[in-house]
């Protein structure tokens, strides 16, 4: 029976060390603020935004929301956008994607200043991530991989690490994130010649495919810890991971849940990064 490595452990630990910094902050006349940009009312957004805002507050953030119709022109977007970046009071961004079609998702996204970019979606933040510098910040998903991994202290140096996925969301930052540890690193993605047997090598197995139940006991082995990105509606009507959790939870040695797992740290990530993204403005120790 596998160890479940759930995500609501890692949370109250990384809330707890966020709302420390946070509070050393305010003592020193700063509040680590996190800008919203909605742009229309899409259901998951509304809701991720009112999940982001509860966390923040509980952790000594503030929220500034900035809502735009769906009609908003490319210029708007953009003016909203660069006038965040001038207001040295807000210290990260989260601009809610995908955009409506009318709008130029490069375009605006070249817009927003890497250094308040808290869910690494610009070009500068990306870079920074693939360099191993401070540019920006990772996506908020596979930082929340990496706080599973190291707050249940799974040692990555030396160790095969297969990641199921390529997209610049998930697949390719984590993928970085886990060389930065020393991981001896492979991509597996649609092109991949029998991906089940690369998969079964893998001692940390990261699944990011969007796909509901695509890796079952086939991929599988004894021993590997699995993370388990996916968050699909499956045919019963309860969310399910991208991983076949029955298949997987009596052959591997520990597993994320889901839901319950990588997606319950993903807010805490991003109120981590907003409040790193203070401590740089402000030229203090950004440890948390």
């Amino acid at each position: 029976m596998a160890i479940l490595l759930k995500g609501a452990e890692v949370t109250a630990a990384l809330n707890e060390k966020i709302a420390r910094k946070a509070s050393e902050l305010a003592a020193a006349g700063v509040t680590p603020t996190l800008a919203i940009v909605r742009v229309g009312e899409r259901a998951d957004d509304v809701a991720y935004e009112r999940g982001a805002t509860k966390r923040c507050a509980a952790v000594g953030v503030a929220v500034k929301n900035y809502l735009l119709p769906e009609t908003v022109t490319e210029e708007k977007l953009i003016s909203t956008i660069e006038e965040i970046n001038r207001d040295a009071s807000i210290h990260g961004v989260l601009l809610f994607r995908p955009l409506p079609k009318h709008l130029n998702d490069e375009r605006v996204r070249a817009a927003l200043a890497p250094e308040k970019d808290v869910d690494g979606i610009t070009d500068g933040s990306l870079a920074g991530v693939f360099a191993g510098t401070n540019t920006g910040f990772p996506p908020c998903t596979p930082a929340a991989c990496m706080e599973i991994l190291k707050y249940y202290k799974v040692p990555l140096k030396g160790r095969k690490a297969v990641v199921v996925g390529r997209s610049l969301v998930v697949g390719k930052p984590v993928a970085m994130m886990l060389l930065s540890q020393h991981a001896t690193v492979t991509v597996c993605h649609t092109r991949t010649a029998d991906m089940p047997a690369v998969c079964r090598e893998a001692e940390v197995l990261v699944v990011a495919a969007g796909k509901p139940k695509v890796v079952d006991e086939t991929y599988l082995s004894e021993g590997q810890i699995v993370i388990d990105v996916g968050i699909n509606m499956g045919d019963d009507g309860k969310l399910c991971g991208d991983v076949n959790f029955d298949a997987a939870e009596p052959i591997v040695a520990a597993i994320t849940p889901v839901p319950g797992g990588v997606g319950t740290v993903t807010t805490s990530v991003l109120a981590a990064h907003v409040v790193t993204a203070a401590c740089r403005a402000a030229g203090v120790d950004e440890a948390l």
